[in-house]
């Protein structure tokens, strides 16, 4: 088999392919040929060691993958060698197969690529999860979506729309912004160029309901100002690298709320409320209530490019390595 494999922290040029033996399947196991595995902000971080949670070298990064199962486990009853499916799977995936217990894979629908299907969970679940589960968002509310042209942003336009709110999409330029229209966004925000609270407040008549914010830095700021009565700010993450430091008094004046949305830690802590909300994801897709993005395609060999460019925010959209 053939794994990329991270020997020492810091650039992701460093990476490495290698050959290696296949491990043994357990009798709790199943074998997944992947032949899809997503690239994510979250995977960057952790071969820079800017993650939290720092696993010990080497290690193979990536953590979601789509595939189909090429052996079963002695004690395994519910698979099926041929199958496809989808896994989330923390660390291993930037490999041309993975070993997990039989209760991780979820099934694919035929409608799904496996390029979508590698590249949907974390996104598509943490903006379903934020907007059911840290909020209620309403039919007919305004959210605006910072980064919308970045993979989480993608997503929390699908899922707003699939929702009904009203969404405003806010992003750099104008191929990024054609990209949201093109995906469903009500309205854009160049914050390249416009003032983003002002133009926030002027499209929505007085103020969003709903921030969403996986960037963080100079425009978080903003987002807060640009809230009506009762407005919610979802912290997501910092992708700009900058962690914003936020006005106590501007959380005060209207009531809003600042909402910290860390689906990852969530799903770890509740595994089968993770597996419903990810099903309903996938019977979504399935009957077209959403659409993801085909992703941007890289060899594995090709993990470093992919990465470096994630950082440089030189994707729109979403990535994967194919096998």
């Amino acid at each position: 088999m053939r794994a990329i494999v991270c020997r020492e922290l810091g650039d992701p040029e460093t990476l490495e392919m290698v050959e290696r033996d296949s491990p043994p399947c357990g009798p709790g196991q199943v074998r997944i040929r992947v032949w899809a595995a997503g690239v994510n902000f979250v995977d960057a971080l952790f071969v820079q060691g800017q993650y939290q949670i720092r696993p010990p070298l080497p290690f193979v990064p990536g953590s979601e993958v789509a595939g189909e199962i090429i052996e079963v486990g002695s004690e395994v009853n519910d698979w099926s060698t041929g199958e496809r499916v989808v896994a989330s799977i923390g660390l291993g995936g930037f490999a041309d197969e993975v070993l997990v217990a039989g209760s991780v894979p979820v099934r694919l629908p035929e409608r799904i690529s496996y390029g979508q299907a590698a590249t949907m969970g974390q996104s598509y679940s943490t903006a379903l999860f934020a907007m059911t589960h840290r909020t209620q968002v309403i039919e007919g509310e305004w959210i605006v979506v910072a980064g919308a042209a970045g993979g989480l942003g993608l997503a929390f336009i699908d899922v707003g729309r699939m929702l009904g709110t009203r969404v405003i999409a806010a992003a750099s330029g104008p191929d990024r912004l054609h990209l949201c229209i093109e995906r469903g966004a009500h309205e854009i925000v160049d914050y390249t160029t416009e003032n983003l609270k002002v133009r926030i407040r002027e499209i929505t008549g007085g103020g969003a309901d709903v921030a969403a914010d996986p960037v963080g830095g100079p425009h978080a700021d903003a987002l807060l100002r640009s809230l009506g009565e009762a407005g919610r700010l979802l912290v997501l993450g910092f992708a700009s690298g900058e962690i914003p430091r936020l006005p106590a008094n501007q959380v005060l004046l209207r009531n809003r709320t600042v909402v910290g949305v860390d689906w990852g830690a969530w799903a770890m802590a509740h595994p089968e409320a993770q597996r419903e909300l990810f099903a309903e994801v996938l019977a979504a897709v399935d009957d077209r209530r959403l659409q993801p993005v085909e992703p941007t395609t890289y060899p594995l060999e090709e993990a470093g490019t992919a990465l470096r460019d994630l950082l440089e925010r030189q994707i729109v959209g979403k990535a994967c390595l194919t096998t």
